[in-house]
């Protein structure tokens, strides 16, 4: 196509503005002029019209440029005086799809919508390419559309447009703010981790709406609402029984609005994981953060270490810490570490795995080396799941300092260390029958091997992998028979625990 054949810029724009105003013109003429009369006189805005009124359950950004005027315009002379004036905040979608709202502070807002809402969302220094659209309206809304629908089908009932699906506010608003909103953040809308809500709300919904909703609602027959029951503060809405056709009425409180929702924007990402191995080198360091009356048990927890170095860096409002499983604050976690996630809720950044490196150097090389990591990367939720499946099936390996009444024989070494698989039955410890039910599992040693202790025959040291769930001081001295058999029972003489460590957690096949 040569230069000379090639349609001017301008006069393809021109084309597209005459096709559009064709369309809403179109769509202005389909509409039913008496209802519409009715409508704009009870104060309903023109794109509330253009859904309830309109023969196609279809409503896009074009039609919804249809204004007061044009609809005037078309209804002919004589409409401006049937017609009360236009309304500053329509009765049925409470100004939000005219985009006139208060915000936090209950200033009204007049001006563009989508630029404030882009605004805020930006304030929260959100990284994102992609976000989903959540809105949440007010129940003044659905009821108010409800009682006009109502009323048009009763004085309307014969028209095919009142049979046909209504475009809901909430769908109507995404049409009109979502192509806007793509083009301001620069972001896609699909499937997405983060999520943008609108929320739109009353200030009269708290203190007296939905009480006098519930307390107002008695039915009783009458006869079918006039344009002027609905000018009034309360009006009468008929209400069809389309089971046994009866006719019925009832009260409802639907009042002139004055003033517009209050509009809040809250973004918020869908939780992050980090994960990796920690290990714990100090007695008096618990798993999580414990609090007794006011009082912190502990020098720390591996839970505020790590959190508390991860959370800055994602500039999360808040973490979780998950474990495949955990030990007493008094057992130090060693040789490979136990398996961890840490899930960071609202991330407002992902660092990158040189951070995380750079973070888990942080925790290694601290003064104090209460707590260690490594392998501490990002991971994908399904890991969460993962873990959780692992816990039923992971297999501990623990050292333990025993001591006994009598000295360690070396026919006791071999006796012990001969024992494979063995079947124990514990009940819920006493040390914790304040928190557990009471309860009787079945748990599996899976080996034990001896190690003496030179200059006292009287400790040793025991080395055993069991079954998850088992509890190793319980097993040593026997809970006051509550665990059969037990190392003491084994042995013949009363055993002790002195110290412990966890020296391996096996998940699945690692």
């Amino acid at each position: 196509m040569s230069d000379e054949s090639k349609p001017a810029p301008g006069g393809l724009l021109n084309g597209l503005e005459t096709q559009k105003t064709r369309r809403v013109n179109e769509a202005a003429r389909s509409l039913h002029p008496s209802a519409v009369k009715d409508l704009l006189s009870l104060g309903v805005c023109e794109r509330c019209i253009l859904r309830l009124v309109t023969v196609t359950a279809t409503f896009d950004s074009d039609l919804a440029t249809v204004s007061s005027s044009t609809l005037r315009g078309w209804l002919g002379s004589g409409v401006e005086e049937a017609a009360s004036p236009e309304p500053s905040i329509c009765i049925v979608c409470l100004g939000v799809l005219q985009f006139v709202f208060s915000d936090a502070k209950q200033t009204l807002v007049k001006s563009d919508h989508v630029a404030w809402i882009t605004d805020l969302v930006k304030q929260q220094g959100h990284e994102f390419d992609s976000f989903v659209l959540e809105v949440s309206l007010p129940s003044t809304i659905s009821e108010n559309e409800r009682a006009v629908l109502l009323y048009l089908k009763g004085k309307y009932s014969d028209e095919a447009w009142l049979q046909s699906e209504k475009v809901s506010v909430k769908d109507a608003l995404k049409v009109l703010v979502l192509d806007p909103l793509r083009a301001s953040l620069g972001a896609k809308s699909d499937s997405s981790s983060f999520h943008i809500r609108l929320t739109y709300s009353q200030a009269s919904d708290e203190a007296q709406g939905l009480s006098e909703t519930k307390h107002e609602r008695k039915k009783r027959k009458t006869d079918i609402p006039t344009l002027a029951d609905f000018s009034s503060a309360i009006f009468r809405v008929f209400y069809a029984d389309e089971e046994n056709g009866s006719n019925c009425m009832s009260e409802n409180p639907f009042k002139k609005v004055s003033e517009p929702c209050i509009l809040s924007v809250h973004c918020n990402k869908m939780p992050i994981f980090f994960g990796g191995r920690y290990f714990k080198y100090s007695r008096n360091v618990s798993q999580s953060r414990w609090i007794i009356d006011d009082e912190r048990m502990g020098e720390a927890s591996v839970e505020e270490i790590i959190g508390g170095s991860i959370l800055p860096a994602c500039l999360g409002d808040s973490y979780k810490f998950h474990a495949a499983g955990r030990e007493d604050i008094d057992v130090r976690m060693l040789g490979s570490g136990r398996p961890f996630l840490i899930e960071v809720q609202n991330s407002r950044k992902c660092p990158s795995q040189q951070s995380l490196t750079e973070i888990e150097e942080k925790i290694n090389n601290s003064e104090k080396k209460l707590v260690g990591v490594k392998d501490l990367k990002f991971i994908g939720s399904e890991c969460w799941a993962m873990m959780r499946e692992g816990e039923a099936e992971k297999q501990k390996q623990y050292a333990a300092l025993v001591w006994i009444s009598r000295p360690l024989e070396e026919e006791d070494c071999n006796s012990v260390s001969s024992m494979k698989e063995l079947k124990i039955l514990q009940k819920t410890p006493i040390r914790v029958l304040h928190r557990r039910s009471q309860l009787e599992r079945e748990r599996t040693i899976h080996w034990m091997k001896v190690e003496k202790i030179k200059g006292n025959a009287h400790y040793f040291l025991l080395h055993l992998c069991t079954q998850a769930g088992t509890y190793i001081k319980e097993f040593v001295h026997g809970d006051l028979g509550r665990t059969t058999p037990s190392m003491g029972s084994i042995l013949g003489c009363r055993a002790e625990i002195i110290q412990l460590d966890v020296t391996d957690v096996k998940m699945g096949d690692s």
